[in-house]
């Protein structure tokens, strides 16, 4: 038995996240389908991310286990081969030979996040679902000001989703960074691990304070109350990339 690395592109849409549940279907379970018909093989894939429902990724990263001496391209094409359903939108962009030892998840070093931001007036028409849609004007140096009041070492119990299984609310957060390309507003995530609905909490809690109703000062001070109702709103699942894990 050899153990494989397989760094994946999806579109979230349609999805129920990452993770296999047991009435809707999930990106792990799309692929494990895919590697089963082909290999005959019921196997499990382990992520280095659990993103939720309607979450993309251009660098997921996940790890198997398979009976056989399999060509890492030949790996590639036949699980591609079995994902190409008018459902589907997933895509396996490599896949290599890695060392047992090698886990996708407890081996990261850095998980990397953006999170895409279409500000203007009218509706979305192609970027439905692949961005989030703010039609209030968004002050971007006030957000990323206030972005800055989020990195480093804290509790972030007030972005953590009452659903986090994490042990500890205490991050380290070593980036939080907004930019503005004309209409679109990115901004850029990463930390060793994230809570659960974490970056989707600080995105839509700058974005308040981005639009006026909150200045920096106010988005620091819900930081330090350690409280969840203290947190902005949550951003959409839209406009969340999984980009790149570091190992």
């Amino acid at each position: 038995m050899k153990r494989y690395k397989l760094t994946i592109e999806y579109a979230g849409t349609g999805y129920c996240g990452w993770q296999r549940q047991p009435n809707a279907m999930s990106i792990q379970q799309r692929i494990e389908e895919a590697i089963a018909k082909f290999s005959g093989q019921n196997v499990r894939i382990f992520g280095a991310g659990r993103t939720d429902a309607g979450v993309h990724a251009i660098g997921q990263v996940a790890h198997m286990d398979l009976d056989g001496d399999w060509k890492c391209l030949k790996l590639r094409e036949a699980i591609n081969h079995f994902l190409k359903t008018e459902q589907d939108r997933i895509s396996i962009l490599l896949v290599e030979n890695v060392d047992v030892e090698f886990d996708a998840r407890f081996s990261a070093t850095r998980r990397h996040y953006k999170y895409i931001i279409r500000n203007r007036r009218s509706q979305l028409t192609f970027e439905r679902d692949r961005v989030w849609h703010v039609s209030r004007e968004l002050d971007v140096s006030v957000m990323q000001d206030a972005a800055q009041r989020l990195t480093g070492l804290h509790d972030f119990t007030t972005f953590r989703s009452v659903d986090c299984q994490a042990k500890s609310p205490v991050k380290t957060i070593d980036r939080l960074d907004v930019e503005r390309n004309g209409e679109y507003i990115t901004i850029y995530a990463t930390a060793r691990s994230f809570m659960h609905n974490q970056i989707r909490s600080f995105v839509g809690t700058i974005a308040k304070a981005g639009d006026g109703r909150w200045t920096a000062n106010d988005v620091e001070k819900a930081l330090i109350a350690r409280d969840r109702m203290a947190c902005g709103p949550v951003a959409p699942p839209d406009g969340l990339y999984f980009i790149k894990i570091d190992y």
